[in-house]
């Protein structure tokens, strides 16, 4: 897939007021119980945001456009205070950690917060940084190779709905990458063909016990018709295409394209928060050198599933998730 080229993406600026009141309840929560991790906090989210206002609430709403993502902006993040970026998601510990209870608290407005017993240890926020030996890999800890478009966690039926990228550190503004299918363009005989359940989408480098999972891989369909328009379950990088007919590998091609065109590449600011709509658009990361001198572009990353929301097929109830369990930050 080629790089998008820059575009504009919708951005939602906070006011002065909602940022204080984030952050203050964020500090609060901090203060009380630590830690971003204790399990204490997590069972105290959904509690704690019925104490925000009705304005900060409806500027946290999520994303309700074709666009299928926005830009919360107005927070601010102080540099000196962050530290040095981490070498490796394991290494970070607190630092930044306020920002990690910022990122839940706006989480647990949009719906739940999900984590993975096979992803960082369990970790409700991710740590996104370049590391040591992993330059080529398809995951987020890559940095010389471009970052495929993809759904997060495409492999499995509880893949979040909402998927929340806060930046805290970007010096070199590299780019976050993002396409929706409501904006392509595909015929009728791509779309009837990409609906059909043909390929698997196996885990992720990211999930290596994922990876050994015993049971026989389901295949999926890469499109489908919501009752709101398509949805789309997409990660080309781990997708065995090569198992397809010609039909559906040719239409799964022309997907790939106007996916493409209608990429937008978004550079974030410190403190800037991308939320995006993970049944509606694709994200990735365009390729480049890291440093590893503590100044490289970090990420902390939150995953969101909104309850009783219809945008995925009924039959992705009987999947096996490759034996992954998805952990709900108040049943933790």
């Amino acid at each position: 897939m080629s790089l998008p080229t820059a575009a504009s993406a919708p951005v939602r600026l906070l006011n002065a007021d909602h940022v204080t009141e984030l952050t203050s309840l964020a500090a609060e929560l901090l203060d009380i119980h630590s830690s971003a991790t204790s399990p204490a906090l997590l069972a105290d989210l959904a509690h704690a945001c019925r104490r925000l206002s009705r304005g900060l609430r409806d500027a946290l709403r999520p994303v309700d456009t074709a666009d299928g993502l926005f830009v919360l902006r107005g927070l601010h993040i102080d540099n000196t205070e962050l530290g040095p970026t981490p070498g490796h998601w394991s290494t970070v510990g607190e630092a930044g950690a306020l920002w990690d209870v910022v990122l839940l608290l706006v989480s647990t407005l949009m719906g739940t917060p999900i984590a993975w017993d096979g992803q960082q240890d369990g970790r409700f926020v991710h740590n996104i940084v370049p590391s040591p030996g992993h330059e080529t890999v398809q995951t987020g800890a890559s940095s010389s190779v471009l970052l495929t478009p993809h759904t997060e966690d495409a492999f499995h039926p509880g893949r979040a709905h909402l998927l929340l990228l806060c930046c805290m550190r970007n010096h070199d503004s590299i780019a976050t990458t993002a396409a929706s299918i409501r904006l392509t363009k595909l015929s009728d005989d791509d779309v009837s063909e990409l609906t059909r359940p043909v390929v698997p989408i196996l885990p992720d480098d990211a999930y290596e016990e994922a990876q050994q999972f015993g049971g026989r891989p389901a295949p999926v369909p890469t499109l489908f018709a919501g009752e709101d328009g398509l949805t789309l379950r997409f990660d080309p990088a781990y997708t065995p295409l090569d198992e397809a007919d010609s039909g559906y590998r040719a239409a799964y091609g022309r997907l790939e394209d106007e996916l493409a065109r209608v990429s937008v590449a978004v550079s974030l600011e410190p403190g800037d928060v991308l939320v995006v709509d993970n049944d509606m658009v694709v994200h990735g990361r365009v390729p480049f050198t890291a440093r590893y001198d503590g100044t490289d572009r970090w990420l902390k990353r939150a995953s969101v599933r909104v309850p009783g929301r219809r945008t995925r097929p009924e039959a992705e109830t009987a999947e096996h998730g490759y034996g992954q369990a998805a952990l709900e930050a108040w049943a933790s």
